[in-house]
């Protein structure tokens, strides 16, 4: 089932999310229409609270940038093909490599795309939909969402990163997005 998108302006965005456990009801149907949500959307990753849940979990799929980049623009990131993967009760071990900017949108903040700085690389300790818990390390771009992703359930979002008057010259268009006036192609909610 395709699942409504939180907009900005709402407070579930901006609340740290809460870990859970293997008892969390329903959570193979709520994946799986995280997923449905998140294809359908054209996203490539989709944080719990962007459909109403303060639980810590997101679902990434950063292979299908690189379905989109032509054939010579694939070498530049070392993490082609891209992952998909199920992260539950994530926690950031380490940042690392150099920081560098790339054009980020968000699903919550439709029609707004901003040049953001984010570590390369990022070791993170997360657990799959079966509950095992992996520690792994990821760069490039696939560490790019997962950091969007994680700053979600953090409540964060990536035009915290935007300097002060780049925020201010948005905030019209930010204030459009929460009062529902957005032209948007999929479902989203508009609450406070």
């Amino acid at each position: 089932m395709i699942l409504p998108i939180v907009a900005y302006g709402a407070q579930i965005l901006r609340k740290v999310s809460a870990s859970i456990d293997a008892s969390y009801p329903s959570l193979p149907k709520l994946l799986e229409d995280m997923w449905e949500t998140m294809y359908s959307s054209n996203g490539v990753g989709l944080a719990a609270p962007q459909i109403n849940k303060d639980i810590r979990l997101f679902v990434i799929d950063s292979a299908q940038i690189f379905e989109s980049l032509e054939p010579h623009e694939i070498g530049k990131y070392p993490d082609a093909p891209g992952v998909k993967k199920v992260m539950i009760n994530a926690k950031i071990v380490n940042l690392a490599g150099e920081v560098w900017s790339y054009n980020e949108g968000c699903l919550s903040i439709p029609n707004i795309r901003e040049d953001v700085s984010r570590h390369e690389i990022v070791t993170l300790e997360y657990q799959d939909e079966n509950f095992k818990t992996h520690t792994e390390t990821f760069n490039g771009i696939t560490a790019r969402v997962i950091l969007h992703e994680y700053d979600h359930i953090e409540g964060k979002l990536f035009i915290d990163y935007l300097k002060p008057l780049r925020k201010k010259l948005l905030q019209g268009k930010l204030n459009d997005i929460s009062k529902g006036k957005a032209r948007i192609d999929y479902k989203m909610i508009f609450i406070k």
